[in-house]
């Protein structure tokens, strides 16, 4: 239903290349018909929950079970949320968002098998996940999403499709992984703690483990 803009298009870039808080909250806005702002009244602010939870109601409707407990009608934020915002999270931060492993599977499953959406719409979304790994192009971004998650744990000559996620108490990641000698896989890790949110070693740990038995695997099932 939202009409396509030269602004609405370099959000939802930044938003998956780069995890822009800025931009997701746009892509937040125009989904929703909904704004940040001063705090609400009782009645306005209703209807402004209202339209804010179209975003959970959307994922509800389609009928997948992993998306029963997810909780996606928070914008992402650098020093956190203030006003309406702020008095929609909750005293105890009891509406924040909330996802699983199984629920970010089956969605990134749904867009790499481009049905998502629309085929088109989702080539587009993989090839913003499209991570270049030579080690120039990350050098040159202290803050990609290569370095201490998925793609990190992966011989350069893999394909990686992903998407991070990284705060000050959790570093999580998903991806879709093409290796040269293994069947193509999928990998969702989730960390919690300020320890693992700082440590760039735990993921790529974990994705060279998966990678191993992927060829393991693969190779059983060659022969």
């Amino acid at each position: 239903m939202a009409q396509r803009s030269p602004e609405l298009d370099r959000a939802m870039r930044d938003m998956i290349v780069d995890s822009s808080n800025d931009a997701t909250s746009l892509i937040v806005d125009v989904l929703t018909g909904t704004t940040s702002g001063p705090e609400l009244p009782p009645d306005p602010f209703e209807t402004w929950k209202q339209q804010r939870n179209i975003v959970n109601r959307y994922f509800k409707q389609l009928g997948w079970p992993e998306f029963n407990t997810i909780n996606v009608n928070q914008k992402t934020w650098g020093d956190g949320a203030y006003g309406r915002e702020r008095a929609f999270v909750g005293s105890m931060l009891e509406n924040r968002n909330k996802l699983t492993t199984n629920a970010v599977a089956r969605l990134l499953h749904s867009i790499v098998g481009g049905v998502a959406v629309s085929s088109q719409a989702c080539s587009e979304i993989m090839g913003y996940m499209k991570r270049d790994r030579r080690p120039q192009v990350l050098a040159a971004d202290p803050e990609n999403q290569v370095t201490g998650f998925i793609g990190d744990g992966l011989p350069l000559e893999a394909g990686v499709w992903s998407k991070a996620g990284w705060m000050s108490q959790v570093r999580h990641d998903a991806a879709y992984v093409e290796l040269p000698d293994a069947l193509p896989y999928e990998l969702v890790v989730f960390t919690e703690g300020e320890a693992q949110s700082k440590s760039e070693a735990v993921i790529p740990f974990i994705s060279q483990q998966i990678a191993i038995a992927m060829r393991e695997l693969t190779a059983a099932l060659s022969s």
